[in-house]
């Protein structure tokens, strides 16, 4: 297998993370020289700003902040440790990439998806993943996850209406775009794992 950026998106509690490490483990058995990786973060800089990102002690942040720092992350994370990983013939998997910029800052927080599109050139001009994997699953029972965690960030306490916004944005981004796939996360975890694995 080629080299491959491959990402994970979902709403809070869909059971991404959860699946980005069964791909990764699943690469590492076959002997496919992959590494894991997150957003915001990745890099030194990067999990700087992923802690800003989601202090609750900073109780909102301008919506075009957040747009313009998780940017300057990912710029980071693009140059410093995907680029070059797959250079060296390592496939990469990220848990969250640019999607969620427009999921979150666009849909749910209201910035225009034409700003987000110009943010995205300046800072990775079109660098994309060759594949992602859209983990959906209905609010109430993402909500019905999250509930049961002890350590929630502030995205996580937003609300349902928020987290239902950011849910349609993803569903329309896939519904324009083939790369993205969008796997039913209702169902158990070895069945979700395999229709992903179904796609390598």
């Amino acid at each position: 297998m080629r080299p491959k950026f491959i990402t994970f998106e979902g709403i809070e509690g869909s059971g991404k993370s959860t699946q980005v490490k069964k791909l990764h483990a699943f690469f590492l058995e076959k002997n496919i020289d992959a590494i894991l990786t997150r957003e915001p973060g990745g890099t030194f800089a990067g999990e700087k700003i992923r802690e800003i990102l989601i202090d609750e002690k900073i109780e909102k942040l301008e919506a075009k902040t957040e747009l313009f720092l998780n940017f300057a992350a990912r710029l980071e994370h693009v140059e410093k440790l995907i680029k070059p990983s797959l250079a060296q013939g390592k496939t990469v998997i990220s848990d969250r990439f640019f999607d969620s910029t427009f999921a979150y800052q666009g849909n749910a927080f209201g910035l225009d998806e034409t700003l987000i599109e110009d943010v995205k050139k300046m800072a990775i001009s079109d660098f994309a993943p060759d594949i992602t994997f859209l983990i959906d699953v209905p609010v109430e029972a993402a909500f019905a996850r999250i509930q049961t965690r002890a350590d929630n960030n502030r995205y996580e306490k937003l609300g349902f209406d928020f987290h239902q916004k950011v849910r349609d944005g993803f569903l329309q981004l896939a519904k324009k775009n083939p790369r993205i796939k969008v796997i039913d996360g209702t169902k158990n975890q070895q069945e979700v794992f395999a229709e992903i694995i179904s796609y390598f």
